[in-house]
């Protein structure tokens, strides 16, 4: 009991010395203006890129309108290894999908908890902080279904511009950069990564920059950390921009409404600060980028939307668009939990110790500034996908920790288990040694949607992602787990005594344990989000009916508003959405401003 109070105070000094010594002044603007310029709601990770490059122009009026407050209110924040804690904070919206039909049956009422940021750099301060791109075929794929301009030789370079490598081997290649204001890096690992990788090199995995040429393969987690600091977008790009005065920086302010006179053009926005009901107008455009939830609720409650919905809410219809259609999310499921016989991976009191404490304090480095201890991803090609599609559909998530160990069961709460099914497959396993591989598909075909519940701005919409609902989904998430739990049988994991957990799920007890029957019940009780919602506010050619933006994504049928954020996304890419989501933002900059600020890459 002494121990773990001790290991407590250490973890609360770590905050504390975080809060008092790192900390940055705010420049928050106390009152609005009249009219703008541009108007960008949102300061994720798009908004808040976006923001920053308009205001480089002098002699444009920027206005950037946060739902939430600061992000460094949140002692956790910054610090990597507590991203978990930042879900169901003020910080969080707290969305929750609606019940699943085909997924989702050992969660709680069996919904989803989905995560969106609320604070100035939305979800890059909710997240598990990875970089990664996506596959090239992912933007190829765009530009050949009419999103002129968005392949994956041009949007490289957006990638680039945003970029601040720090590994010293993938920065002497063209497809990394050091000048940009995004640090990415690689932080200190437990010994077990290490066996990790020979295992997956042993089953003929590539080790590979997850960023380059090639997304087959394992790689080594790339992470926007600096120094031991969780570098959200409102680090990197925001608060080194909140000093001009051409950008003013309004937080707690929730936008209701986009304004439109009689010729459809964007007067402004409504919103709601302080409980009082403002409107500020707009001289140019308005930007969304309130992210694939937020994003299509607004432009609803705006009258732009399928016009047998708006018509329901008795809202004016400004433009008939598919906006909440085509819902993207990633998924996974926790089935690969491996117990080590040896002292060599993450446990808590590792973490809480004195040492690590002041490991991180002094130096930035150690356990504490692991994100989220993820600490390596690969890729692969499922049987389902057809021979001439080069994406992969399959992301292998590693952890150097055994879901189950920690006392305070986060995840537990996190991700919504129910409580019998979490104690069935994860109890009983507090500070036990060992790491986990979380399996998911990153090609879903299933499609959801987002819909209004009522007119109120307030209350969240009706998410539904309909999860599993297409076989082929179950298929590949089923080839995901074996690819998981077939780190069993490679050399380097029986060295280090690694050994799969058998605990069976009591709900698929009458199948046999790892049969096929098995798996597909098992991955449709534990059904995880990997947090990437998308594709809500499509973007496509003009001529495109299924599409709400075009390809410099103005929305259709309306003049001087655009979306800029994963909403926006044809298609989910393979892999983590918070780097892509930068270069939509970096990319949706230069398109308003009508300028081109990079260059092509060469070899």
């Amino acid at each position: 009991m002494a121990q773990r109070f001790l290991s407590v105070v250490a973890v609360l000094l770590a905050v504390v010395y975080y809060w008092m010594f790192r900390q940055v002044p705010s420049k928050i603007t106390e009152h609005l203006g009249k009219e703008y310029d541009y108007i960008v709601v949102g300061s994720g990770s798009a908004g808040s890129v976006v923001a920053n490059r308009l205001s480089e122009d002098k002699n444009n009026k920027i206005l950037l309108l946060e739902a939430g407050g600061e992000e460094n209110a949140n002692p956790f924040t910054d610090i990597p290894l507590l991203a978990p804690f930042m879900q169901l904070t003020k910080e969080d919206w707290h969305y929750v999908t609606e019940p699943q039909k085909h997924a989702c049956k050992g969660l709680k009422n069996q919904r989803s908890f989905w995560p969106r940021g609320k604070a100035l750099g939305g979800s890059s301060n909710l997240n598990y902080m990875a970089y990664v791109r996506g596959s090239c075929h992912d933007y190829d794929e765009w530009a050949a279904n009419g999103c002129d301009g968005w392949s994956y030789d041009e949007v490289l370079p957006y990638f680039l511009k945003s970029e601040d490598n720090r590994n010293t081997e993938y920065a002497k290649t063209k497809y990394h950069n050091t000048t940009g204001p995004l640090t990415v890096s690689n932080t200190v690992s437990a010994p077990v990564k290490a066996h990790i990788m020979k295992a997956a090199e042993e089953l003929g995995y590539r080790i590979i920059d997850v960023n380059a040429e090639t997304q087959l393969g394992y790689s080594e987690l790339q992470s926007v950390v600096r120094n031991g600091v969780r570098w959200s977008t409102a680090k990197a790009f925001l608060r080194p921009a909140m000093g001009r005065e051409n950008l003013h920086v309004v937080i707690n302010a929730h936008v209701t409404k986009v304004l439109f006179n009689s010729k459809k053009e964007t007067i402004g926005v409504e919103l709601v600060k302080d409980g009082t009901l403002q409107t500020v107008k707009v001289a140019k455009e308005v930007v969304v980028s309130a992210g694939a939830i937020g994003s299509p609720q607004l432009l609803l409650l705006s009258g732009i939307g399928p016009k047998k919905q708006l018509e329901k809410f008795n809202i004016p219809v400004i433009a008939d668009l598919p906006v909440g259609e085509n819902l993207q999310d990633h998924l996974m499921t926790d089935i690969a939990v491996y117990s080590l016989q040896e002292p060599i991976s993450v446990t808590p009191s590792k973490v809480t110790s004195l040492a690590v404490t002041l490991q991180y304090n002094i130096f930035g480095s150690g356990y504490l500034a692991s994100p989220g201890l993820l600490k390596g991803v690969s890729f692969h090609r499922s049987s389902i996908i057809k021979p001439e599609l080069m994406y992969p559909d399959i992301q292998l998530h590693y952890f150097e920790t055994l879901l189950g160990a920690d006392p305070a069961e986060l995840l537990h709460e996190r991700m919504n288990f129910d409580d019998d099914v979490y104690k069935a497959i994860h109890g009983d396993m507090i500070e036990q040694e060992g790491f986990s591989i979380f399996p998911g598909i990153v090609r879903p075909k299933s499609r959801g949607t987002i819909r209004l519940r009522s007119t109120n701005p307030f209350e969240h919409p009706d998410i539904d992602p309909h999860y599993l609902e297409h076989p082929d989904d179950v298929k590949t998430l089923i080839e995901a787990v074996k690819l998981s739990i077939g780190f069993a049988k490679s050399e380097a994991m029986k060295k280090i005594g690694a050994k799969l957990t058998d605990r069976a799920l009591p709900q698929c007890s009458q199948h046999q344990l790892w049969s096929d029957e098995y798996l597909e019940c098992y991955v449709r009780h534990i059904t995880l989000t990997i947090y990437h919602p998308s594709g809500t506010c499509k973007m496509g050619s003009s001529s495109d009916p299924t599409s709400v933006v075009d390809p410099k994504l103005r929305v259709k049928g309306v003049h001087g508003l655009r979306v800029a954020d994963a909403s926006i996304m044809h298609n989910v890419v393979a892999g983590n959405t918070n780097a892509p989501s930068i270069m939509i933002g970096e990319k949706a900059a230069d398109l308003i401003r009508g300028i081109k600020t990079i260059k092509p890459v060469t070899s």
